[in-house]
């Protein structure tokens, strides 16, 4: 990270930072894909099964992780201020952090697996198949979470493409081990659904010891020295670090949960309804990896600044992302709602599919103008370390507003499916109304400590 003067500056930092980022996420979206991919290959069932188990696991990942990406803007805040120290004790109490919560996971999933599984009615190999895929991949949950905390350290030093890098290994890692235990290549049991979660258990102990080794030798990284002398755990800063991160956390849990209840509620309607739906909900969340990146870029950047008492910059950086974002936007929503018919053709050719996912899609085109402004100011707000309200306002967002509206919609006026997709496309345009408000006064605030 460096300081910037000039516009020109200022957008090719942002593009650095944010190209790497985007990649990164569609790196790590290709490992569960490829999951699902090969089990779908080995059978139905193993399929059914792998898919039940990372609807499960997807939720609670991206709610832990969240809690960890605090340390992206604690970091930021201490290099921009050139506080060194301070950020390497921050990432070694991150990685305590990421191991205790590992652990609670891995727990969680022992105990309470069988319990949930049983309460849906899945064949038995089903049902074992996503046990023993959930059991398989939980292994890998030490290496995933400390992997987290070294992303977020390597992210808020703006070095992004060697996040991105680290990714990209990932993918074809995961496809090797995949094409090994699934299928039992190469000497190795053939183990189907079960196989993708050894892979990707796997696949987070390698990616983990390659950032680790990166983060000894490599520059800038070296000069933190975070594996030189490891502190005891420290509860002050474990108290910081969980004050801003577990709203971040829950933001992202509600935004990920309320998709996945409403897909459950979408099953209480025809097959095609529900394939359209999936089609539909597939592409948007394949779109929301662009505005997902201009949001980590942001708080990075507004971070760096914040912490180094530059709020004009900081200010210029936000207003950028949110350009970026909508721009981008633009692009994609015309895409898509231009191309709806030949995309949705790619998923599937049964005519009453192709029909209802095709005004699925117009829908998830609108999704697309409040992602462009929500994300990029949710980023921001990390970036200022102000993260509580924005959990409440995603709370209330989706599931006051959104989904009881979408049960009114749906159910009592009788729109049917579409309903629920009008009332999370309400819900997330408040959301994004609100938080234009929110960042209006966070920035106000900044403006008259100045």
């Amino acid at each position: 990270m460096y300081q910037t003067t000039t516009n020109a500056q200022r957008w090719k930092l942002m593009l650095v930072i944010i190209l790497p980022i985007l990649i990164t996420q569609i790196a790590l979206y290709l490992v569960t894909f490829f999951d699902v991919l090969f089990s779908s290959k080995y059978g139905t069932t193993d399929l059914a099964g792998v898919s039940i188990g990372s609807s499960i696991w997807m939720p609670i990942y991206v709610g832990i992780s969240g809690i960890l990406l605090s340390i992206t803007p604690i970091v930021a805040h201490a290099v921009g201020s050139k506080k060194s120290k301070e950020a390497t004790f921050s990432v070694q109490q991150g990685i305590f952090i990421a191991i205790l919560l590992a652990l609670v996971v891995f727990v969680l999933i022992i105990c309470l697996m069988n319990p949930i599984l049983s309460l849906m009615p899945l064949e038995p190999h089903v049902h074992k198949v996503a046990h023993d895929y959930l059991l398989a991949m939980s292994f890998g949950l030490v290496p995933l979470f400390v992997y987290t905390v070294l992303r977020c350290f390597i992210d808020a030093l703006g070095q992004t493409r060697m996040s991105m890098f680290i990714t990209l290994i990932a993918t074809p890692i995961n496809v090797l081990f995949c094409y090994i235990f699934i299928f039992g290549n190469w000497g190795a049991p053939a183990l189907g659904g079960v196989g993708a979660g050894i892979a990707s258990a796997i696949t987070y102990w390698i990616i983990c010891f390659i950032a680790i080794g990166i983060t000894i030798k490599a520059q800038p990284f070296d000069a933190y020295e975070l594996f030189k002398k490891f502190p005891k755990p420290n509860f002050k800063k474990w108290t910081e670090i969980l004050k801003i991160g577990f709203p971040i956390g829950l933001t992202i849990f509600a935004e990920t949960s309320i998709f996945a209840v409403v897909t459950l509620i979408m099953s209480k309607y025809t097959t095609e309804v529900i394939g359209a739906h999936q089609i539909a909900m597939n592409f948007a969340n394949l779109a929301y990896m662009i505005p997902l990146s201009v949001s980590m870029g942001a708080t990075i950047l507004v971070g760096f600044e914040v912490g180094a008492g530059r709020f004009k910059e900081a200010r210029d950086y936000a207003k950028k992302a949110i350009i970026l974002a909508v721009s981008i936007c633009m692009i994609t929503l015309a895409i898509l709602i231009g191309f709806r018919h030949g995309i949705a053709s790619i998923y599937s050719d049964d005519p009453k599919v192709l029909s209802l996912a095709v005004g699925f899609l117009v829908y998830a085109a609108f999704f697309q103008l409040s992602d462009a402004v929500q994300a990029p100011i949710q980023g921001i707000l990390r970036g200022y370390k102000d993260v509580t309200t924005a959990s409440i306002m995603a709370l209330v967002s989706y599931w006051v507003i959104a989904l009881p509206l979408g049960y009114v919609l749906a159910d009592l006026l009788h729109f049917g499916p579409k309903g629920y997709w009008i009332g999370l496309i309400t819900g997330l345009a408040i959301g994004a109304i609100s938080l234009c408000f929110r960042l209006k006064i966070v920035q106000t605030k900044y403006s008259i400590e100045k």
